[in-house]
């Protein structure tokens, strides 16, 4: 009986070279988390002493989500596509499709 050839292999290259990509993946989103926070303070500042948001850290943060997003579907083998910086910098003008929570029938309010 021959083995499916549609299967990877355990010990292929291919896997092993996604594992690399995987971790350094998985550095650098633990660096985007520190800029994420860097990015709050500021913006929380920016806020308190303008009394407005500021538009290029907004964009900035908005690029954040996208990368946190595509890493996540990187890492958890549901996207092929390695996020940045294999790939360009998401583009923040086509977001992704993410459907919002379901609501439990018990949350609603009577």
């Amino acid at each position: 009986m021959e083995p499916d050839s549609n299967k990877s292999q355990p010990f292929s290259p291919a896997i092993w070279r996604r594992g690399l990509y995987m971790l350094i993946c998985a550095f650098l989103y633990n660096i985007a988390e520190i800029v994420v926070v860097a990015v709050a303070i500021l913006q929380f500042l920016s806020k308190l002493v303008t009394g407005e948001e500021n538009k290029q850290l907004k964009l900035f943060g908005k690029g954040l989500s996208l990368f946190f997003f595509q890493t996540m579907q990187f890492l958890t083998f549901n996207s092929e596509e390695k996020p940045f910086p294999f790939n360009p910098w998401p583009n923040i003008n086509s977001e992704p499709e993410l459907t919002a929570p379901r609501k439990n029938p018990s949350d609603t309010d009577s």
